[in-house]
This record gives structure tokens, C-alpha cells and sequence, in this order.
């Protein structure tokens, strides 16, 4: 994990991979849970025995379980001390480019790509920083996902 005491710390990494997270085992466990809290049920996720015969040879993640996981992969790549709240803001690009099979493990790298202080009429100090984020199995192949993510921090 990587600390900063201050957000303005992170100025200077504009530009830069700030950080990468801890691993994260992505099981049917996970996949099932995920599909009982979104209503997303299709076999491709959730028949082992029908999804080994299809496409993957095995049942894959939701691309949204995948994006879904950006917080948490984000609490363990960095701590920023004297940010108080982080709100997500949006997404301007998402790509699900690689299948993510049962029982994989993934990482998050994080590149700052902006840093921008809070408007005015934010009504809050802090930035909005934009971050490549690249979702990957470590393999070195394509990744699973990649999304340019918008988060306002707050201090």
C-alpha cells in the first residue's frame, strides 16, 4: 500500500502509475453473490456445469462484478491521510476486454491521469482526480478491464 500524508502530494504523479492493489481471488462464491445482488443469474456465470461447456471452458465473472471491485482495489493500493470522504463521480470510459474465469485473482494499477481542484460550488475542499485504472490477472495478457474513473476527494 502506498501512503500519502496529503492529497496535494499527488500532484506530482500526475502522469504517473501511483500505485497497484493487493490481489483479490475472484471465486464462484463472489460471482454467485454478485449475481443474487444485481439480478444477473445467466448461466455464463453461474451453472458451473453448463458454463464449462461454453465459450471460456468455465464460468467467468460479470464485467460490472470486475468494475465493481475498483473500490476495494483502491482501499488496498493507497491511503491518503487527510482526505476525510471519497465519492465516485463517474466513469467516462469503460473496456470488459479479457473473459475473467472462476477462480482467477485480479489487481488494480492506478494512473493518475488529471488532478483538478473541487469547484467552488462544490461546496467541499478537495480535487477530482482522474485515474487509468487497468484490472488485470498479472499474466501479462490483455486485461480484464479498463476504465478511466472519475473520484472527488475530499479533505
Amino acid at each position: 500500500m502506498r501512503h500519502f500524508d496529503t492529497l496535494n502530494e499527488l500532484i506530482s504523479l500526475v502522469g504517473t502509475e501511483v500505485a497497484i492493489s493487493d490481489w483479490v481471488e475472484i471465486d464462484q462464491s463472489r460471482i454467485d453473490r454478485f449475481a443474487d445482488a444485481t439480478g444477473d443469474h445467466a448461466w455464463i456465470h453461474t451453472d458451473p456445469v453448463r458454463a464449462a461447456a461454453g465459450p471460456f471452458g468455465a464460468p467467468v465473472a460479470h464485467g460490472f462484478l470486475t468494475l465493481s471491485l475498483i473500490p476495494l482495489f483502491a482501499e488496498s493500493a493507497m491511503r491518503i491521510a487527510d482526505v476525510v470522504a471519497g465519492v465516485n463521480y463517474g466513469l467516462n470510459r469503460v473496456r470488459f476486454v479479457a473473459p475473467v474465469p472462476v477462480n482467477s485473482r485480479l489487481r488494480a494499477r492506478f494512473h493518475l491521469k488529471a488532478m483538478e481542484t473541487l469547484p467552488a460550488d462544490a461546496g467541499q475542499r478537495g480535487a477530482q482526480l482522474t485515474w487509468d485504472i487497468t484490472v488485470d490477472d498479472g499474466t501479462g495478457g490483455k486485461p480484464a478491464c479498463r476504465a478511466e474513473f472519475i473520484a472527488r476527494y475530499v479533505t
